[in-house]
């Protein structure tokens, strides 16, 4: 694969400027894996450092499955509007909400799980496979299951520059 392929190809895994790609794949020596990861790790120290950022702006996503029986809201807030209707931002919105529906969690992130489960997961069974399965943030993505959520909205936090928070999310499913 010559430079220019390796350098698209990384651009559309990551997301990440082309003098990102430069800089990571000379530290890498040409190594395509080693600089994926480069850039993964820097992407997130970037959204570490936005991370306290207020995040007031943002969408409403929504998704329907087909048959229309399950549907999803979910809220993605960032710190602009100009964000809010870039096309990478409302793509991270909509996978968000077709996550929801293919997946169900019923938390949005480890933090929210209420203690008494905790200490009944512990009990009976490993507690990381537990937040895998029902919180959002720590689930496989449906579309990569190499990454999860959190990973998705860290590598948009990367490419956009801005703090990107889920903020909410509910499931509709009828006959439930």
């Amino acid at each position: 694969m010559n430079d220019v392929e390796l350098l698209k190809t990384l651009r559309e895994k990551t997301g990440a400027g082309v003098m990102d790609f430069k800089k990571a794949l000379a530290e890498a020596k040409g190594d395509f894996d080693r600089a994926l990861k480069i850039l993964e790790k820097r992407g997130h120290e970037i959204a570490a450092k936005k991370a306290d950022r207020q995040a007031k702006e943002g969408v409403v996503a929504s998704y329907i499955h087909a048959g229309g029986k399950i549907g999803v809201l979910v809220e993605l807030n960032c710190e602009t509007d100009f964000v809010a209707r870039c096309d990478d931002f409302k793509s991270l919105a909509r996978d968000i909400a077709m996550q929801v529906a293919a997946t169900n969690p019923s938390y949005l992130s480890r933090e929210e799980v209420p203690q008494d489960q905790i200490k009944d997961k512990k009990q009976n069974g490993p507690l990381e496979a537990f937040y895998r399965t029902h919180c959002l943030l720590e689930q496989p993505f449906i579309k990569d299951e190499s990454r999860t959520i959190r990973d998705c909205v860290t590598q948009v936090i990367a490419k956009v520059g801005e703090n990107i928070v889920v903020r909410r999310f509910s499931r509709f499913q009828l006959g439930n």
